[in-house]
């Protein structure tokens, strides 16, 4: 079994929607939607959950008012001032360290852990899906990126199936980093921009330090010539295989509109053709 991230170094560069249409292109799959902090890949795949399970990480402190002799000791040891005078844990600034818990000699402060969001395993019409959503504002993300991708890679194996298909988070920061180890190859899909040359370098780099080969599509790349050019001699500068480019085609956004992939929208429009191309450049990589 192999698995291919789809990764974008930023935001907003039609990264899900090129996976969205790989997933009605490639066989014997399971789709991975590890871009849990803004998933959205269930938009189109409209899953039906099979199984949900709660994804619980990391600790806040609670005091036990009726154990507290308010001495004092768990306010001194914070260094996030956390923790108000009349000895309430502010949540939000907790950073769940367990200083307090720790070192409280009437044992009077829980440190339970936090449920931080839910994962899913679920069916849709193109085959089994694992994905997740991380809670407003909750941290851990990097864990429940690992946790699906190992629960994604689990289905692939129960069912007998070849590919783990992985939409990755975006940006080069700590769910990045857990989305890319041991993966058989990352595409990067990047905008023809200044930020989205500057941030597909970043996450580049990245995929070059964890040794995974790398293969790089320009999406929209004809509303900025220049800079897609640009890009992809960066790519070739770095031995990064350069497998297409995306015109700018108003079909993917109408097909979002209805829940469908371009494929299944319009098979014959030009930004289906090239991502058809992609998809065969890719499946010959990998």
């Amino acid at each position: 079994m192999k698995e291919i991230v789809i990764i974008s170094g930023k935001g907003g560069t039609g990264k899900t929607s090129i996976v969205a249409a790989f997933a009605s292109l490639a066989e014997d799959k399971v789709l991975c939607d590890a871009d849990v902090d803004a998933a959205d890949l269930h938009l189109i795949m409209n899953p039906e959950i099979k199984e949900r399970h709660d994804f619980e990480s990391g600790h806040t402190a609670i005091i036990n008012q009726d154990k507290c002799t308010e001495c004092g000791i768990c306010r001194d040891l914070c260094r996030w001032n956390a923790i108000s005078e009349d000895f309430v844990v502010d949540s939000i600034e907790c950073e769940g360290c367990g200083v307090c818990h720790y070192f409280c000699p009437e044992e009077a402060i829980d440190f339970p852990l936090n449920t931080c969001g839910e994962w899913y395993l679920s069916e849709t019409r193109f085959g089994p899906m694992a994905h997740a959503r991380l809670g407003i504002a909750e941290e851990n993300s990097g864990k429940l990126v690992t946790l699906i991708r190992q629960q994604g890679k689990k289905l692939a194996e129960e069912k007998n199936l070849d590919l783990l298909l992985t939409d990755g988070p975006p940006g080069i920061g700590c769910p990045v980093i857990a989305s890319l180890g041991g993966a058989a190859a990352v595409l990067i899909v990047s905008e023809p921009t200044v930020s989205g040359r500057h941030d597909m370098e970043r996450v580049a780099e990245l995929a070059a330090f964890f040794k995974v080969p790398t293969m790089l599509c320009v999406n929209k790349f004809d509303l900025n010539p220049d800079q897609g050019e640009a890009i992809e001699a960066f790519a070739r500068e770095k031995n990064i295989s350069v497998i297409g480019r995306v015109p700018f085609d108003p079909a993917f956004t109408r097909a979002m509109v209805q829940s469908k992939t371009i494929v299944e929208f319009d098979s014959r429009s030009e930004g289906c053709e090239a991502v058809k191309d992609i998809w065969e450049n890719l499946a010959k990589d990998l």
